[in-house]
């Protein structure tokens, strides 16, 4: 996702890691990785050429502060690298945003919500997906089918409205879609819906016939909210339509799908600063949860390969029973948990979205998101399944024949089942450590109560085989450049002793 943005800042911050200082010439330098990565984006020129003056503006015309102190008063060095980075941040929060992604009433006090947009870009599919997120609010809400230019419309309308157990609107054969909005606007109010969502034909380009039948429907159902659904991976087009669309019909909102498999990203930069219209949610696969608020500052740390811990919690408390987690975190502390957790939580995991989307929002590791294979998963989950009750509860109970059985019965080679029983002792005994009386989470007030008493010394683990850090394979070879470092001193010493 969007990674051709992130391949260009991810070179101006390399360019000026070490600097001292920033100067006119090395911010510049960097300023050029970033102006390519943003045409290569599809981004409109003016935008860029606006965006990259203030981020130079901010980055020279502010002093540098090298030391902070943060929430806990601690003093922290800041180097002038991380500065340019907090100013490309900002800037990008600011040319995405504001937003509010909240949806208003009408005066009955009804969440009404109109989608316009091209033929293929997922409104009907948008349609359902907002009314999932209306119903999570707590509201109940009416579908309405007022597209009858495409085949099979009102059919997919009806089928994803069951799956969400959904009203879903119709009108009689050959009535219009303003009488058909007009109908179901009716209809909310004499039977208490309190959101219509109504789902609008499309063409294949914008035309005079297209947007007098969106305007006749928009004057009959008198919406409070007008949403146009754009396509991220049409990049400036999206930005063109969205233009053209606003100048007709005035907008209140977009929603951008399958920004998830947009590598360029040039609609999510440049539609705000070219329309005006903010992106108030954007579409992240075809699950009918993929929705999301819009939040400028997430998306705007994602490109910088900062993570998003904010989205990524908002995620995780949409799928998770927070008693049942509460429960597991205790077990999973106190290193009492078997591979049956282990598989839960890699359940969890997926349903929180693509793994590549997970882990493109945790911080320090967003940039090897590309290198996270999903398929991994599926070969846990496969060997685990090939377990019996008792090795799920006691891997290490897992001799030479079972692994063999259980690679048989997976599909796998013994090897994997091996790999899988040390990987798995090996986090087992790292949280039991952390969870510990004196261990990292111990130390974390009001966590201490979970360290179970008589616990593993977690210093103990430091003479265990180690394990690979969150910073991946640049935090391995900088540990061993330090390894080979400290070696080639110890070897100097012993020369200079023998002189």
């Amino acid at each position: 996702m969007l990674e051709t943005l992130t391949r260009g800042f991810a070179a101006a911050r390399e360019r000026l890691a070490g600097v001292r200082q920033l100067s006119e010439e090395n911010v510049e330098q960097a300023l050029r990785d970033v102006r390519l990565s943003l045409l290569e984006a599809d981004v409109d020129l003016g935008v860029v050429r606006d965006f990259l003056a203030r981020v130079k503006e901010r980055a020279l015309g502010s002093r540098v502060e090298t030391r902070v102190r943060d929430a806990a008063g601690r003093t922290l060095r800041v180097s002038p690298g991380q500065h340019f980075v907090k100013s490309c941040e900002e800037e990008l929060s600011a040319l995405m945003g504001p937003v509010d992604a909240s949806l208003r009433r009408d005066a009955r006090g009804t969440t009404s919500v109109m989608l316009f947009g091209l033929q293929g870009v997922g409104k009907t599919t948008v349609a359902a997906k907002l009314a999932r997120h209306l119903q999570r609010e707590g509201r109940r809400v009416l579908l309405v089918a007022a597209d009858i230019q495409r085949p099979a419309a009102v059919l997919q309308l009806q089928q994803l409205g069951a799956r969400i157990d959904a009203a879903v609107h119709v009108g009689a054969p050959g009535e219009a879609p303003p009488a058909i909005c007009a109908a179901a606007a009716r209809r909310a109010a004499s039977e208490g819906f309190d959101a219509i969502v109504y789902d609008t034909a499309g063409r294949l380009a914008v035309d005079d016939a297209l947007m007098a039948e969106l305007e006749d429907a928009a004057r009959a159902a008198a919406p409070a909210n007008r949403i146009l659904v754009c396509d991220a991976l049409m990049g400036r087009d999206a930005v063109n339509v969205a233009k053209a669309f606003n100048e007709r019909i005035p907008l209140d909102g977009l929603v951008l799908t399958k920004l998830d498999g947009d590598a360029r990203g040039g609609a999510a930069l440049a539609v705000k600063a070219v329309t005006g219209v903010p992106i108030k949610f954007v579409g992240t696969g075809e699950d009918l949860e993929r929705l999301e608020p819009f939040r400028p500052e997430g998306l705007a740390s994602r490109i910088l390969g900062m993570g998003d811990v904010v989205g990524l919690v908002r995620d995780f408390e949409q799928v998770v029973d927070q008693q049942e987690a509460e429960a597991d975190a205790t077990r999973l502390l106190r290193g009492q948990f078997g591979l049956e957790d282990l598989l839960k939580q890699l359940r969890l995991i997926q349903r929180m979205g693509p793994l590549r989307e997970v882990f493109a929002k945790l911080p320090g590791i967003g940039g090897l998101a590309d290198q996270v294979d999903a398929r991994e998963l599926v070969k846990v989950e496969s060997l685990i399944h090939s377990m019996t009750p008792a090795e799920r509860a006691r891997p290490e109970a897992i001799d030479k024949s079972r692994a063999a059985r259980i690679a048989r019965g997976s599909g796998r080679r013994s090897r994997d089942v091996r790999e899988l029983v040390g990987r798995f002792a090996q986090m087992r005994q790292v949280m039991g450590a952390m969870g510990s009386a004196g261990g990292l989470l111990s130390r974390i007030p009001g966590l201490g109560r979970l360290a179970p008493a008589g616990a593993a010394d977690p210093s103990a683990l430091l003479a265990g085989p180690a394990l690979p850090a969150a910073g991946g394979r640049e935090a391995a070879r900088r540990r061993t450049r330090q390894k080979e470092k400290r070696k080639q001193a110890r070897k100097a010493r012993k020369r200079n002793r023998k002189r």
